[in-house]
């Protein structure tokens, strides 16, 4: 079944986005706010990702493009915009995560590197949740949850390529990290929150139609 291709990464919206930025470059700077409207829910979720606080995460969101307005010169346009833009805030996100919480660092194995394994509960099938079951208040909440007991570089990629929906490479690019290492990271996120979620939906989802094995239900 062929993929269609989404409105941000269309032709169109690509040679669009180049023009804005040549007019921003040429000192039409209110353009800027048109350049990353479509972005900005990218953007906060990245940043949220690693720092875990809303207000925490909107001050780095806005310094994340504050900053890629004053280095505007600086993208080069064989590179994808969005994918600089979150590389930027994601930067700005450590940086701050260490200042903020030096006396608190986790250990360096969980910082870099794709330690350890970890072993699913069982091997069945991923199941789609169906939107009724979204819907209630206890189940999102639940899936907050499952999302934060997520260690940051799991949470990082699993935010990026499963709820931004950037690719392998984009979210490898955003990361510093190698696409092999996204798809470590990201299975393993998957297999970590399914079983979180699991137990305390009670098979809510479980009698409905499953998808193909190795879906993911988000």
């Amino acid at each position: 079944m062929a993929v269609g291709v989404g409105p941000l990464e269309n032709p169109a919206h690509q040679l669009q986005e180049q023009r804005l930025i040549q007019r921003i470059r040429d000192g039409e700077h209110d353009a800027f706010y048109e350049l990353i409207r479509p972005y900005e829910r990218r953007v906060y979720a990245a940043v949220f990702a690693i720092l875990r606080n809303p207000a925490d995460a909107d001050d780095c969101a806005q310094e994340a493009v504050l900053k890629a307005f004053k280095n505007i010169r600086q993208f080069r346009s064989e590179a994808k915009f969005s994918t600089w833009l979150i590389q930027i805030a994601i930067n700005e996100a450590r940086m701050r995560r260490r200042k903020d919480r030096a006396d608190l660092m986790e250990p360096l194995h969980n910082e870099r590197g794709d330690e350890g394994t970890y072993t699913p509960r069982d091997f069945a099938d991923w199941r789609e949740i169906p939107s009724e079951v979204l819907e209630r208040k206890e189940i999102r909440e639940k899936l907050a949850e499952a999302l934060a007991s997520l260690g940051q570089i799991y949470r990082e990629v699993f935010v990026l390529r499963d709820m931004q929906h950037l690719s392998i490479d984009e979210t490898a690019k955003a990361l510093g990290i190698s696409a092999a290492s996204v798809k470590t990271r990201l299975l393993r996120a998957r297999l970590m929150l399914r079983d979180f979620l699991a137990p305390g939906l009670g098979g809510a989802w479980s009698s409905h139609l499953s998808i193909a094995k190795g879906a993911k239900p988000w």
